[in-house]
């Protein structure tokens, strides 16, 4: 958990994955997202599609610490795993350092737990090394669906279990906790995303209640809120 007595623009930002994830995002707006992730120092930088990774590493050339990310099987999660260990290598090859598989749900929902088992299994193995993430879409599940589907996660070492992709409704903060405390003695961090306004205040909420990471496209708005959060004294001066 981060230190929020002492905490800064630049180790909150570290915090934040920065997206941009619209289906009508231009060239232009990724190479522009890419140089607020190199001024703000976030901790990554997500596309929608590996497609845009190329544009990603020339933007983000000599950042070596920030990952470069996109979704796969994003954002329903429906497609067999061997598609989405096929997208996952393909991201790989392409330059991305971070993945974010969005799970098979409907498998989680109807008590196909070795489906489940198996895509994460492929999935941990297509990624090669890189960032593993996997989202659950909490919003679709219930607090015992959210608890197992953490433990999968966490059980086969994929590096953190993510509450949504942002594309739907944002988590609660009692199914954060659910997922939290699901995972409390397992080595997997905690990301969450889809958080809705106001999202400074809500996001810092989220921090303080374990989150490892915050995955949002106001990424700027929350760092800049800092002072403001400070000065109405949501944190510690």
């Amino acid at each position: 958990m981060i230190d929020f007595q002492g905490l800064d623009a630049r180790t909150l930002a570290q915090v934040i994955d920065f997206s941009i994830l619209s289906k009508q995002t231009t060239e232009a707006e990724i190479r522009a997202g890419c140089a607020l992730t190199r001024q703000y120092g976030f901790a990554a930088f997500y596309a929608s599609s590996a497609y845009w990774a190329p544009v990603v590493r020339e933007e983000l050339a000599g950042m070596d610490h920030v990952e470069i990310g996109t979704g796969i099987a994003f954002p329903f999660g429906t497609a067999p795993a061997v598609v989405k260990a096929f997208e996952v290598e393909d991201a790989v090859r392409r330059g991305c350092t971070a993945i974010d598989l969005v799970l098979n749900i409907g498998a989680l929902k109807s008590g196909d737990y070795p489906t489940v088992v198996e895509e994460l299994r492929m999935f941990k193995q297509a990624a090669a090394g890189a960032v593993t993430k996997c989202i659950l879409e909490v919003c679709y599940l219930s607090d015992e669906e959210i608890a197992t589907g953490s433990k999968l996660v966490a059980e086969a070492g994929i590096d953190f279990v993510k509450t949504s992709s942002g594309q739907f409704e944002g988590p609660s903060l009692s199914q954060f906790l659910v997922m939290r405390d699901a995972v409390r003695d397992a080595p997997v961090r905690l990301k969450v995303a889809g958080v809705k306004f106001p999202r400074p205040q809500n996001a810092l909420v989220f921090l303080r209640a374990g989150a490892d990471r915050i995955g949002t496209r106001a990424g700027p708005e929350i760092v800049d809120a800092l002072d403001m959060l400070r000065d109405v004294g949501l944190l510690p001066n």
